[in-house]
């Protein structure tokens, strides 16, 4: 995890879900099947800190791999337990971002050409944590996040062994705070600093995976290619597992 994932949220639900400026996700409408290299809403902390505080804003999911790594596909996940790697520090300990959810995301099990999707979703509006920044990609500068996922617990471990790690919204202004976690020239201060939020991170993500629920969803998800993405229909339950497409 995560691999997709839904929001249902309008624009000005989310704004005044977040208490935040509108950003630049005019453009946006519900989606129930969100892929990687997409863009998707993330809130994160406005550029006018006095004025607006948090920011509604497009982002792409994809994290573009570094020319040392190994081509394949991009990377849309970051590991809680790699926050304080070289990858991933900077961007831990300035630039974190939510990312909405609702009403939550989608595994798979079953052997392959024969996989089922499972929709696991919370308690209304869920806030996932992720990391964000600006890079170029083809050529041009873009905005791009990736999702923070740990192990997963209760309901969600019955379906994979990942799962987002989960932000409840008395954690969101810390998590959102853009005061660096580094402090130059004090490594243990700077070490203290990010253990400190990934103990709290930790605590919340835990309280978010006990309200987790999981059900069988439509194997059209399956292909995110075709998928009618726009379609809330696709997250209805089903009892029985459906026929695989022709």
């Amino acid at each position: 995890m995560c691999g997709r994932y839904a929001l249902s949220s309008t624009t000005n639900e989310l704004i005044t879900a977040f208490v935040a400026a509108g950003g630049r996700a005019a453009d946006w409408r519900p989606t129930y099947s969100i892929a990687p290299t997409t863009s998707a809403p993330i809130v994160r902390t406005g550029t006018d800190q006095d004025r607006d505080p948090r920011e509604l804003t497009l982002a792409r999911w994809d994290w573009p791999k570094p020319p040392n790594r190994p081509a394949g596909g991009p990377i849309i996940n970051a590991r809680i337990e790699k926050l304080t790697s070289r990858f991933w520090v900077g961007a831990f300990s300035r630039s974190r971002c939510l990312v909405p959810m609702s009403p939550g995301y989608i595994e798979w099990t079953g052997p392959a050409g024969d996989k089922q999707p499972h929709l696991i979703s919370g308690d209304g509006l869920l806030a996932a944590a992720g990391l964000t920044w600006t890079t170029e990609i083809s050529g041009a500068r873009a905005r791009v996040f990736v999702v923070v996922t740990r192990e997963a617990r209760d309901a969600s471990g019955e379906v994979h062994d990942r799962m987002p790690a989960f932000v409840t919204p008395d954690l969101w202004d810390a998590w959102l705070d853009p005061t660096p976690l580094t402090v130059d020239g004090d490594a243990r201060a700077s070490a203290g600093n990010r253990e400190e939020l990934l103990e709290l991170l930790d605590h919340s993500s835990q309280a978010v995976a006990r309200t987790m629920r999981t059900r069988l969803v439509n194997r059209s998800l399956n292909n995110s290619r075709t998928v009618d993405k726009h379609d809330a229909r696709i997250l209805d339950p089903i009892t029985e597992p459906t026929a695989k497409p022709a």
